[in-house]
């Protein structure tokens, strides 16, 4: 997840948001997922399907850059690698996996590739080390993740149900 500045379309869709659920936020976290621009899109666009509910980061990337942890009930803009907001997902579960225990459910809930355990071992490992390659932590078997699951909420394209209808 890499943070982004791009206040005007921001503000615009959490303007809809508000509208739509007659919330009042006034500002959101707003991210891509991945590293590069072709896996940035993608999982943006697996999330805009539904087919991805889940990312995963390295605890010790939180604690590198000194990030609070996700909390169920956030709310997050999810953008594509050239920072255009695409919609707003909510944090549903949060746990703590070690690296050798993440779960074949686990990958598939990721969404990317076959949704394997085996493709997420490759795609994650190579991600994992260049998360950490400029950190004092090195990639190893056991390493904490970050496994946190959501679901998407809002749409920049057309709203989706929304939690404050969900409530009603």
């Amino acid at each position: 997840m890499q943070p982004l500045n791009n206040q005007t379309e921001i503000a615009l869709l959490i303007s809809d948001f508000n509208k739509e659920t007659a919330q009042a936020i006034s500002s959101l976290p707003a991210w891509y997922f991945c590293d590069n621009e072709i896996d940035a899109n993608d999982c943006a666009q697996l999330v805009l399907q539904k087919v991805k509910t889940a990312t995963t980061s390295s605890l010790y990337w939180f604690e590198h850059n000194n990030e609070a942890l996700p909390q169920v009930g956030d709310l997050n803009i999810f953008t594509n690698w050239q920072g255009k907001p695409l919609g707003i997902i909510e944090t549903t579960d949060v746990t703590i996996t070690p690296y050798n225990e993440i779960t074949a459910a686990y990958a598939a809930l990721e969404g990317e590739g076959d949704k394997s355990l085996a493709y997420w071992n490759k795609v994650h490992w190579a991600y994992y080390q260049r998360e950490l390659a400029d950190t004092p932590f090195q990639c190893n078997k056991t390493m904490p993740l970050v496994c946190e699951r959501f679901k998407l909420i809002f749409t920049a394209a057309h709203p989706l149900q929304t939690r404050a209808t969900n409530e009603k």
